[in-house]
């Protein structure tokens, strides 16, 4: 039997850990740790300048078993707003675009089909508004892009959604044959006391484990937790 797929989704906070330090290894380190077949960063860019990518491409291709998916906006970069999918090297990235948002903030979401050893999925990777009103005006727009594409397949929508409760905007994923899965508290990493991490999928994945990546290592690299699920899809 083959293994479950893993997917995780993590706001890495440009780098950044609880100890005011830029480490990219070790936000490497807690991804080696993870071990998930896709995973969604957020905060992954620098944020001014040309927005580089804060996790080094040569590291990522020399160190690690993922390859990023690429987006074809910004050569120094590796998200869009931030926004960034790795997936396993042998896996095929199908394609990977952009999604338009409707923004206050420089917020985003990014789209990309990736054939599996189960299948083709597809992963939206979202960083959404603190703007409650914002923040459903940009799941809608999600799940209209859903609705407009050419050919259905199961999804996995991750990343950090900075929402407390199911209730409110979230709850516009139960009225599209979504479920969000009860995933642990993340944030704040040291002692996670809110679920600002979430991922949510269609009603052909079935999921089969979930948590969060709690490490000694993880308390510190972010002051998010990484949290993932194990799939299979039917």
């Amino acid at each position: 039997m083959n293994r479950p797929l893993k997917v995780a989704t993590y706001n890495i906070r440009k780098c950044v850990g609880t100890d005011r330090k830029r480490d990219p290894e070790r936000i490497l380190d807690v991804l080696r740790e993870l071990d998930a077949d896709i995973i969604a960063l957020q905060e992954a860019d620098r944020r001014f300048g040309q927005r580089e990518t804060c996790l080094p491409f040569a590291k990522i291709d020399a160190e690690t078993p993922w390859k990023h998916v690429p987006w074809g906006v910004r050569p120094n970069g590796i998200g869009w707003h931030g926004n960034a999918i790795l997936v396993r090297d042998e896996m095929e990235i199908k394609n990977g675009r952009p999604l338009d948002l409707p923004t206050l903030e420089p917020r985003g979401a990014v789209c990309s089909e990736v054939e599996t050893g189960h299948g083709v999925i597809r992963i939206i990777g979202v960083h959404l508004d603190l703007s409650g009103l914002w923040r459903r005006r940009q799941i809608r727009q999600i799940l209209a892009h859903l609705d407009n594409e050419p050919r259905h397949m199961p999804s996995v929508i991750m990343g950090d959604f900075n929402q407390w409760s199911r209730r409110g905007a979230l709850s516009e994923f139960a009225f599209h044959h979504h479920r969000i899965i009860d995933t642990p508290k993340s944030f704040h990493a040291s002692k996670p006391v809110a679920r600002l991490d979430r991922i949510i999928v269609s009603h052909e994945v079935n999921v089969l484990a979930h948590g969060a990546h709690n490490s000694p290592l993880s308390q510190k690299a972010s002051d998010h937790l990484p949290i993932w699920a194990d799939l299979s899809l039917s």
